[in-house]
């Protein structure tokens, strides 16, 4: 059995990726990371959230420029006159997804987690997909909104997440060679993708059933 695995999940906006991941996780009694992640890496740099959350995945990325809106100052306190780039937030908190990494099993959800922990063979990357209209309804019913302005978010998400997964890793988000997995979590439903996804884990790195 590995002492000691890592699960990373990339996710389409609406197909349930961090629900399943949560599951997941649960179930496997390990750790997950999600937001939670730039809690730590704001506490492990002494710089505040703000920072790491416009330099959030979720942003507008362009493979010239970056982080749009990113570049330049970030605050006008007393890091007004400190220049803080999206690369240099992306390598304190790949520094942190590695030290986690290290001290226990966990699950980590987005952040190019797989890419910045590509040196560890004890890793499983799996990518989450959804139909398009599962992922409608999804979004609609949970931000209550109508599923023209859930397709858009959609759309925008998708845009935004692989801006920042290409930018940074230099790979296809998506694209089933990024990834040991891929897939649609319209087929089996949340519960059942996550009990599948358990099942693959443990014949992954040999656990014990729990």
């Amino acid at each position: 059995m590995t002492e000691n695995y890592i699960i990373n999940i990339g996710r389409q906006l609406g197909s349930g990726g961090k629900e399943i991941g949560q599951k997941l996780a649960s179930q496997l009694g390990i750790s997950f990371y999600d937001k939670e992640l730039i809690r730590v890496a704001s506490m492990e740099s002494g710089l505040k959230e703000e920072f790491f959350e416009r330099a959030d995945e979720k942003k507008h990325f362009s493979l010239f420029g970056g982080l749009l809106g990113l570049r330049g100052n970030l605050a006008d306190d007393v890091y007004s006159n400190y220049y803080l780039s999206n690369e240099t937030l992306f390598r304190i908190q790949s520094d942190v997804i590695r030290k986690l990494a290290s001290q226990q099993s966990c699950l980590f959800v987005g952040r190019c987690a797989d890419y910045i922990l590509k040196d560890n063979p004890n890793c499983l990357n799996i990518f989450i997909s959804a139909e398009r209209y599962d992922r409608i309804k999804r979004i609609a019913d949970s931000q209550d909104i109508s599923e023209k302005k859930a397709g858009e978010l959609i759309e925008k998400a998708d845009r935004d997440r692989s801006g920042y997964y290409n930018y940074f890793t230099g790979k296809s988000w998506g694209a089933a060679a990024s990834y040991h997995l891929c897939i649609n979590s319209s087929v089996l439903g949340i519960e059942g993708t996550a009990l599948f996804l358990r099942s693959f884990t443990e014949k992954r790195f040999n656990l014990p059933e729990r």
